[in-house]
Parts: C-alpha cells; sequence; structure tokens
C-alpha cells in the first residue's frame, strides 16, 4: 500500500497542489474569546461569551526539485501555486475555498490565510530548487454548515421564512428578534450581498439568537 501524500485542493477551481514531501508534524489552534469585564469591588472580572472563533492549522511544507532535470527543477512550479490560493478569483471576488487533505485522518476545509516562503537552495543561474513554506490555514464553514454539524437550543429555534412582497431583511429581523438591527445574521445566514433586494418566493434561514 502507497504512501498517501498530503493535498491542498481548491475547492472552486478542483487545482491540486500535491506536496514533495509528507509534514513532519503540524498544530491546530483554537482560541475562546471571552469578553472581560471588570466590576468594582471585586477581586476577579466577570466573563461573557463574545463569539466563536476558527480553528486553525499551521504547518511546515518542504518542496524539492534538486532531483529533477531541465526546466523542471525550478521549486517555483510548487511555489507559484502557493501564492495563486492566496490570489482574488476575479469571478468570485475573494481567494479560493481549500480541502487540505492528507488520507482519512486529516480533511480540513479552509483558506490560506498567512504563508511564508524561504529559498534554501539555488542553481548557480539564480533558479530556487528547495523552499520552505510554512502555512496558516483557517477554518472555513458557512453558517448553514455550521447550524447543520452543531444543531443548538435556544429560545428563539432556527426556522424558515418565506420571503413575501414587500419584504426587507430589516422588517423580517424586527420581526424575528425584535430588533431590525440584526439583519445581518439572516443575511450572512443566507449568503446574501444585497439586502435591499429580496426574491419573492425565496426562503430563508432564520438562525436564532444566542
Amino acid at each position: 500500500m502507497g504512501l498517501d501524500k498530503a493535498q491542498i485542493k481548491d475547492l472552486d477551481t478542483g487545482t491540486i497542489l500535491t506536496v514533495c514531501f509528507n509534514p513532519k508534524e503540524y498544530t491546530f489552534t483554537k482560541t475562546a474569546p471571552w469578553a472581560e469585564h471588570n466590576i468594582h469591588g471585586l477581586d476577579a472580572p466577570k466573563y461573557e461569551w463574545t463569539s466563536g472563533a476558527a480553528m486553525r492549522l499551521n504547518v511546515e511544507l518542504l518542496f524539492d526539485a534538486y532531483e529533477l532535470e531541465g526546466e523542471k527543477r525550478d521549486v517555483r512550479q510548487w511555489t507559484d501555486q502557493l501564492e495563486v490560493f492566496q490570489l482574488v478569483n476575479p469571478d468570485l471576488h475573494r481567494p479560493p475555498i481549500l480541502l487540505f487533505w492528507w488520507g482519512d485522518k486529516l480533511q480540513f476545509k479552509c483558506v490560506l490565510r498567512n504563508m511564508s516562503l524561504r529559498f534554501v537552495m539555488f542553481e548557480k543561474d539564480g533558479t530556487p530548487v528547495r523552499a520552505i513554506a510554512k502555512c496558516e490555514f483557517v477554518e472555513y464553514s458557512t453558517p448553514e454548515e455550521q447550524l447543520q454539524a452543531k444543531p443548538r437550543h435556544s429560545p428563539d429555534h432556527t426556522k424558515r421564512r418565506v420571503v413575501k412582497e414587500g419584504d426587507t431583511l430589516s422588517w423580517i429581523a424586527g420581526k424575528e428578534y425584535g430588533n431590525p438591527a440584526e439583519w445581518r445574521i439572516i443575511a450572512e445566514a443566507n449568503g446574501i450581498d444585497d439586502p435591499l433586494h429580496l426574491t419573492v418566493g425565496r426562503e430563508l434561514l432564520i438562525p436564532p439568537l444566542y
């Protein structure tokens, strides 16, 4: 049975970058953003949960073209693709959504947030043949995916509402939450870019307030 090599897949275009060598290690980090409120007369502050934070995957990847011949002896055939993973797709107006995949044990849907490239070996003409990439991938999931993966219970159940003639997001937020200013929650949950134009008959996901 062959050794699975780690891959980074662009989920928008299907482009796949296969690493030269599997990483020696990788690190997951996640923070819990609790807001600290100092209270006069008390020795310890009060903590209030604010919102979730995305999981981060930090990994170092080695790319090596030294053993190759001819035009292939250029490590930029891999590092250039890493750089593309941080560039804006002109059709989507954002960088790509990625999947860092290594066998059936690591499948991490993410975006490439930070990257540093260190070129450490060169041909006589200056062509780089070996490079080390330090990458920070950040978890990516839509509101719909999060709600489906971890349904939560609250006094305001997640529900759906059909858009009617004359409805606006702020009006719906006022009806559902009692506060028209909460319209952004509905917009984000339904991927709405233009809150002023709603399609009559469309079914909207109304997530609960936490």
